[in-house]
């Protein structure tokens, strides 16, 4: 196993972003502080499933293995192919799956999962039509336990731009509780986090 250092972690984040531009959508790996505040949401007893939605190099998937109990499974979906092979080669305990969180209520069924307890993203939304955006979400709420909740993150300087308030509507439409934290501005950007609970029916 090679060893997990942020810096082979920038590196491998830095040549997929050049690779699949329209696939990494961050313009660097979440700091810890964010990761922590994305990681908050799972429980941190018991024998949850928590499944993360564009796992990138592994930062919040690090955060999410500092919270879970043992005994969790903690399921990653990653569509590069790059991506994936960092993950599997540095973070063994990490369940990797390679495709599309469009696609995510079948990859988790197949792994024998119909309900999750905390589901996170990194996904990079504001690069996403909203007809896709509107389907990952819903696959999302069809796979949520009753009282899992739903995050993601957003960078502080754009929330007010047309295509971040158009996520947030649709996160609205989706969800009954949709909370904002406050800005994470130890990250680089400074960066927020939606909190979102309770499907629509």
């Amino acid at each position: 196993m090679s060893p997990v250092s942020p810096v082979r972690d920038l590196v491998t984040f830095i040549s997929s972003a050049v690779r699949s531009p329209a696939v990494i959508g961050a313009v660097a790996p979440s700091g810890r502080a964010l990761s922590d505040l994305l990681a908050s949401v799972a429980p941190a007893e018991g024998q949850p499933v928590v499944v993360e939605l564009g796992p990138g190099t592994g930062v919040v998937s690090a955060a999410l293995r500092r919270r879970l109990p043992e005994g969790a499974r903690h399921i990653a979906v990653e569509i590069d192919p790059g991506m994936v092979e960092h993950l599997r080669r540095t973070r063994p305990w990490l369940e990797v799956i390679q495709g599309d969180a469009a696609d995510l209520q079948k990859l988790l069924a197949d792994t024998g999962v119909d309900r999750v307890d905390a589901a996170v993203s990194g996904l990079p939304w504001t690069l996403f039509p909203e007809s896709a955006q509107r389907g990952i979400i819903e696959q999302v709420t069809r796979v949520l336990a009753p009282g899992a909740a739903f995050t993601t993150f957003a960078y502080s300087h754009v929330t007010r731009f047309p295509t971040q308030r158009r996520f947030r509507g649709v996160l609205e439409e989706a969800f009954s509780e949709v909370t904002v934290t406050p800005t994470v501005w130890r990250n680089l950007p400074p960066a927020l986090a939606y909190q979102c609970r309770h499907p629509r029916a």
